[in-house]
């Protein structure tokens, strides 16, 4: 049930969070979190998304700050490393923030970048970590990921490639052309139809996000529908949005695969003090964000406004 607009607004705070490395283009990530009468909810959805996909993000904090999580069967989720598109001399401190992660997911396709950078960049983290996937974010074209999936696996294999060109057509021509196993991401979490890319055999992993599905449940009741394993993933998220994450990959009866949900590491300053995975895994528990934090991390006033107005916009629309 969605909560009355006045009340949801009163446990409204909304944070500025530094980052470390320019990601998806930003340095800085704002979200709102949601002090409920259950526990905190995260609304982050990206500035450029207009109410109606956004409207699913916060459906994901309500859940959170109002309703009671499902029941978990593990305690501790596996972690990937995430490398954004720096530089291959980069790639070691980035590393370093997470501890044991015996996968890491490498960003590749970046505008003004070329292939032999992310060739670069790829066979840096080989060198460092035993198990790497890549994440396109639906940047090449299908001559263009088939071209890119025999350069990046010249010198080691790949577990899978993440949403390598933008739509499901393109998806499964990709599969039928490569050794490479496909994921898909922004074809399940921005489509009408999340299972429709599962549905044209267009992907070999399904990468699912709390937030953009509208919470931990929606994601669960997708997942029961899938015949391919899942990797919860972070949708840059705060801690607040992470706690959700795990909450759902606990949640789930088979998990193969590390999970994108170690991106804290990312920011600068977070809510919470900075958690490092230890041997690789996190525990899995809400975050219950710092008071001074609050204070300290809170965006101006204009800002705010900005999230008061756009809670507002999606208030008051259903999410299916």
């Amino acid at each position: 049930m969605t909560p009355p607009l006045d009340d949801l607004l009163d446990r409204l705070h909304v944070v500025a969070l530094p980052m470390r490395v320019r990601f998806r283009g930003i340095i800085v990530r704002e979200v709102a979190l949601i002090d409920g009468p259950v526990g905190w909810g995260e609304f982050g959805a990206f500035l450029e998304y207009e109410p109606p996909e956004a409207a699913h993000w916060l459906a994901a904090g309500i859940e959170a700050a109002y309703g009671e999580p499902p029941s978990t069967l593990r305690d501790r989720i596996p972690i990937n490393a995430t490398v954004p598109a720096v530089g291959a001399d980069e790639v070691p401190d980035v590393l370093a923030r997470f501890p044991g992660a015996r996968t890491a997911k490498v960003k590749v396709a970046e505008p003004g970048q070329s292939l032999a950078d992310d060739v670069l960049r790829v066979n840096v983290v080989r060198a460092l970590v035993p198990t790497v996937r890549v994440d396109a974010n639906g940047g090449w074209t299908v001559d263009e990921a088939v071209s890119a999936a025999k350069a990046l696996t010249a010198d080691g294999p790949l577990e899978y490639m993440e949403q390598p060109c933008a739509t499901v057509l393109e998806l499964a021509e990709v599969r039928r052309r490569v050794e490479v196993p496909v994921a898909a991401d922004e074809s399940i979490r921005k489509a009408d139809d999340p299972l429709h890319v599962v549905r044209e055999g267009a992907a070999d992993v399904a990468v699912l996000k709390v937030a953009p599905l509208g919470g931990v449940r929606k994601l669960l009741d997708i997942a029961k529908q899938i015949e391919i394993p899942i990797v919860v993933s972070s949708a840059l998220d705060s801690a607040v949005g992470i706690g959700q994450g795990l909450l759902a990959a606990a949640a789930l009866p088979e998990l193969r695969h590390a999970c994108g949900l170690a991106t804290g590491g990312l920011f600068v300053e977070d809510i919470v003090d900075f958690l490092a995975p230890v041997d690789g895994y996190l525990p899995v528990g809400p975050a219950t964000p710092d008071p001074a934090r609050l204070d300290a991390l809170a965006a101006p006033a204009d800002r705010r406004q900005w999230w008061i107005d756009r809670v507002k916009a999606c208030h008051c629309l259903k999410v299916e």
